[in-house]
């Protein structure tokens, strides 16, 4: 018995799951565990550590947040991991919407990535399916509602505009930075602010941050 017992653990899906929040952490450590086939190596909020686990002993699969604690990035924790060639599968599982965690991941911080608060997708397909070799990702990223206009309707020039800005560049800096006017800077600001029908900049900046479209606060190293 004590050999099929040994034999039966080598065969689980050795995973680590990175969630800073801990009630969403509990949530995926039970949906593991119901699942009947993994095994938890480590439930952690930082995700360099799960980076470091990974440098140490083979792990088949880490589940992995994106703004982990301290503001660790787990796309960049994913893609060191990925890098390392162990060959473990990071499926990304994140509430930002900033279309920039899209596109990292896809770049090679992950295999798959989930949406938390947007997923139409079983998250435990997803994850047998990366398993499998398929690389799962949304076509973009999520639509939101921000007061009175959708994300969507945000275009890329703008985006970084805004990502710019909330990172607190002056509109000189900001048309520097991107081969801009001054005017143009302040003209695509404002456009946003009489599209969504804020009053303000400051209204604007709120909604955005609040809804996690731009995030700047991740931390590679």
């Amino acid at each position: 018995m004590i050999i099929n017992n040994e034999k039966n653990s080598k065969s689980l899906i050795k995973t680590i799951i990175v969630e800073d929040n801990i009630y969403m952490q509990k949530h995926l450590v039970g949906m593991i565990e119901d699942a009947g086939n993994f095994k938890i190596v480590a439930r952690l909020r930082d995700a360099f550590e799960a980076e470091k686990i990974c440098s140490r002993e083979k792990v088949d699969l880490v589940l992995m947040d994106v703004q982990t604690l301290h503001n660790h990035s787990g796309l960049a924790a994913g893609k060191n991991i990925r890098n390392m060639g162990q060959g473990t599968k990071v499926v990304i599982i994140t509430s930002l919407i900033d279309p920039e965690v899209l596109d990292k991941s896809k770049e090679g911080a992950a295999n798959s990535l989930w949406y938390k608060d947007y997923g139409n997708e079983d998250l435990l397909e997803i994850i047998n399916r990366t398993l499998k070799g398929e690389n799962i990702f949304p076509d973009e990223s999520p639509n939101v509602e921000l007061n009175e206009m959708h994300s969507a309707e945000i275009n890329p020039k703008q985006l970084e505009i805004l990502r710019l800005f909330v990172k607190g560049l002056t509109y000189d800096e900001i048309a520097e930075s991107m081969d801009l006017s001054k005017n143009g800077v302040r003209w695509n600001l404002d456009k946003i602010i009489e599209k969504g029908g804020f009053s303000n900049k400051h209204e604007m900046l709120a909604a955005v941050i609040e809804n996690k479209l731009i995030v700047t606060t991740l931390k590679d190293d």
